[in-house]
């Protein structure tokens, strides 16, 4: 939904159950037309969809969100300062097929959002 357009993200680099990803933002986005106006700032809904869609790349399959059990907004994401971000999501998945999902996207000493919650797929 948002990939390609609002953002894009290398192949991810998994070890185990946690994977980790360069996102690349495009800071011309008509989003940010609204969000703000001279100021941008990634709206959060969009970093919860960012994970959900890395997520569903990594896992090979649609997910929907079941719970957001912790969901902390740390710090603005601005992507004429940031215009690229580390996210790494670990998955674990459980016995009635759904996924146990921590998830943040940072930059060096930025952490800019922290996700705990589950996915179905």
């Amino acid at each position: 939904m948002l990939q390609e357009s609002f953002f894009q993200f290398t192949a991810p680099n998994t070890d185990g159950n946690t994977s980790k990803t360069i996102i690349t933002l495009n800071a011309g986005h008509q989003i940010f037309d609204g969000h703000f106006p001279g100021q941008p700032v990634v709206p959060g809904v969009c970093m919860m969809q960012m994970v959900k869609e890395v997520l569903e790349h990594i896992v090979g399959a649609k997910t929907k969100l079941l719970k957001a059990g912790d969901m902390k907004f740390l710090a603005i994401l601005n992507p004429q300062v940031n215009s690229t971000a580390d996210m790494q999501v670990t998955y674990t998945t459980t016995d009635d097929d759904t996924l146990k999902v921590d998830a943040t996207i940072q930059h060096e000493a930025s952490t800019f959002f922290k996700f705990k919650g589950v996915f179905k797929k």
